[in-house]
């Protein structure tokens, strides 16, 4: 297994055991009532964002290990695109909340272990395009990074900052002109050049130095925007060049729909994102 796979998957297994402290200790402190509370997802409690979670890393690992497993489930999907997630995310919600933690704790080391497993030239078919395990990992991190956003908001927990934003952020500018295909808007020809600050003050940069458009300002902020929980007026982000700026409004760093524009400080969101 080669070291940037290997980093990934640390920084998965860490994002993932954050949020499950942070739901053992809601739980002996509060009780099981807590997986009922709202998320900032509308129609989302506690236990939808996990669930959710669930359900994603069990089905990477299908995606990984049965081709025509994922297959099927792929069919199914497509026969009801609109609601799949969230039909997904309530199945698992009817399960005990020791259940629904229990089984998304296997579901996650299992993923761990499948992805440990790829050669490196594996492409993992997805909902999407293929993708190679470091791109699936990275994916998991994002994932899983923003839904426990939405547990700390109903926890009333605060986020530690930690330089794991950076791999959101990567894939928040990897998939500029994505965000723009989805709406139906063509890319900008030139890429942006895009400087972020991490938690620990350290640069992270992408694109051309020399790129006549560009984007600057805090890591985490462009983060939060980049998986909609956070909106651009709300953010420390300079954009310079119109087209730069309209990117902000728009970027995402999810697949699939972009659901409805995130709103100022404590709006609700689409579940989607």
């Amino acid at each position: 297994m080669n070291a940037r796979l290997e980093e990934l998957l640390a920084d998965l297994v860490a994002e993932s055991e954050q949020l499950d402290a942070w739901l053992v200790e809601a739980t002996a402190r509060s009780g099981e009532q807590i997986w009922g509370q709202p998320t900032p997802a509308a129609g989302w409690s506690i236990a939808h964002q996990v669930a959710h979670l669930m359900w994603t890393d069990e089905t990477s690992v299908l995606a990984i290990t049965d081709v025509a497993g994922f297959a099927e489930a792929t069919a199914q999907a497509q026969e009801s695109p609109a609601t799949f997630v969230d039909d997904a995310a309530s199945t698992g919600t009817a399960l005990a909340p020791a259940d629904l933690l229990a089984r998304w704790r296997a579901g996650r080391v299992a993923l761990v272990e499948a992805l440990r497993s790829c050669p490196d030239d594996t492409r993992i078919p997805w909902f999407g395009p293929p993708m190679a395990p470091a791109s699936m990992a990275t994916a998991r991190i994002m994932e899983t990074w923003a839904h426990a956003h939405d547990v700390a908001q109903a926890l009333g927990v605060e986020v530690p900052r930690t330089h794991r934003a950076r791999h959101v952020a990567f894939l928040g500018v990897r998939t500029r002109d994505f965000a723009h295909q989805v709406r139906g808007m063509a890319p900008p020809a030139e890429e942006f050049r895009v400087e972020l600050t991490d938690p620990d003050g350290d640069l992270w940069a992408f694109g051309p130095p020399d790129a006549t458009e560009s984007v600057k300002g805090d890591g985490w902020d462009f983060a939060l925007v980049a998986t909609r929980r956070l909106h651009r007026e709300d953010a420390d982000l300079v954009a310079v060049g119109e087209q730069a700026e309209r990117w902000l409004t728009i970027v995402q760093a999810f697949a699939g729909h972009p659901g409805a524009d995130p709103g100022r400080r404590g709006a609700e969101r689409s579940p989607h994102e």
